[in-house]
Parts: structure tokens; sequence; C-alpha cells
């Protein structure tokens, strides 16, 4: 009879220690496994069609410069660059990429732009640089973390628009791309991406963003709970 407590005694400990080394185990695959569903969920509202987002992403390197498309633009523009970007940013009013592509962020390309004669500064900026590129006004094009602009000669430097505020340069002259850290305003970039990103989204996409990531977070509890008790039960035998 001692002989066989000593060996009950003894797979005891070691369940209690399977269980011990098993829970943060648990834990983890939970954690784990809820991540990359809560990003999968975000990715799925916010960009229905995640190519989109793809090809935005690589239009920030390679924007899509046409000058064929802009003709119908041309008309009336005055020569002096400034004095052009300005009128062509009056002739296509700002509208976030929520309002005019039903999307929190999209890299457009110069046809659709001049199509619906409104867009963000990335659509303004494409436009204002196949402009100049048809005019052979020389360029570079500038993205920082919150704007896309183009810089020319004698144009004036602004909160926004600035040689320490981008983070990629494009030459399309020289060909030179230039890459360098940007100083970044976190207030200015703060209130701009809540702005852009957050604040003209529809409120039915920001229900559904909501109640998804919730409900993700409340199953991934329950579960790690119910995992809990059954260890617990199991470390009570």
């Amino acid at each position: 009879m001692a002989a066989f407590s000593h060996h009950l005694e003894k797979f005891r400990s070691a369940l209690q220690g399977a269980v011990a080394a098993a829970r943060p185990k648990v834990r983890f695959q939970l954690t784990y496994r809820t991540g990359p569903l809560i990003a999968l969920w975000v990715l799925l509202v916010l960009y229905p069609n995640p190519f989109y987002l793809a090809v935005s992403v690589y239009r920030v390197f390679n924007p899509d410069i046409n000058p064929a498309v802009v003709e119908p633009l041309l008309d009336g523009l005055p020569s002096d660059p400034l004095e052009i970007e300005i009128e062509l940013l009056r002739r296509i009013p700002y509208r976030y990429d929520w309002e005019t592509h039903g999307m929190p962020w999209y890299f457009p390309p110069t046809a659709r732009v001049v199509e619906r004669g409104e867009g963000d500064c990335k659509a303004r900026a494409v436009v204002v640089a196949s402009v100049f590129e048809h005019l052979d006004i020389p360029y570079r094009f500038n993205s920082s973390l919150v704007h896309v602009w183009v810089e020319y000669d004698g144009k004036a430097p602004s909160t926004f628009e600035n040689p320490d505020a981008k983070f990629y340069q494009q030459d399309p002259e020289t060909g030179e791309r230039v890459f360098q850290v940007p100083d970044v305003k976190w207030r200015l970039w703060f209130d701009s991406t809540k702005e852009g990103l957050w604040d003209v989204m529809p409120v039915f996409r920001k229900a559904l963003l909501l109640f998804g990531i919730g409900l993700l977070v409340i199953a991934r509890v329950v579960l790690r709970r119910n995992a809990s008790q059954s260890i617990d039960n199991t470390r009570g035998l």
C-alpha cells in the first residue's frame, strides 16, 4: 500500500509539473492565434480587395506619371511652376481616399484622378508631376510619412513640404532615388493620420471594424479561461 501511495504521489507531482509547463504554452497559442486573426479582420474591413493596398505601396516608389492624360488640364495654365501648381490644386479639390475610393489609403493612377477631378495629396501630386513632365519642367517627387508632394526650383518649404520631412525622393530626370530618415513631428503625424484614416471613415466600417475586434478579443478571453479551468481541473486530480 505504501509503495502504491508513493507511486501515486510521484505521478501527481509529474502531472502538476506538466500542467505548470503547459499553461504558458496554452496562453501563447491563444495569443498567437488571436493576433493574426485580428490583423486579418482589420485588413479585410479596410481593404476588401487587398490588391489595392499592394499596388498603392508599389506606386509610392513608382508613381504613375502620365503626361498624355493631363492634356485637358493644360488649357489656360500659367507659365510659372508655382502658379501652375496653385492652379492645378484649385482644379483638383482635396478629398480623402475614403471619400473618393472607399479605402483609407490608395495611390491612384493619373488617369483616374483626371477623370474624377478630385483627390488627396497623392492624387494631386501625380497630376502636377504629369503636367510638369508634359511641359518639361524639372521636378522631384517626394514622400513623407503623411504627405506626397512635388518639389521644384523656387518652391518655398512648408510644414508638410520640406527637405527634412521626406523619407523618399525620386528625380525622374536623373533617375536618382534618395532615402533618408525623416524628421517626424509626431503630434502632427498623429493628428493628420487620425483625420484622414479614422475621422472620415464611414460609420458602418467603423462599427464593423470594432465589432469584429471585440468579438475576437472576447473569444480569446473565453477560450483562455476555459483552457485555464481545464488545466486546473486536471491539476486537482
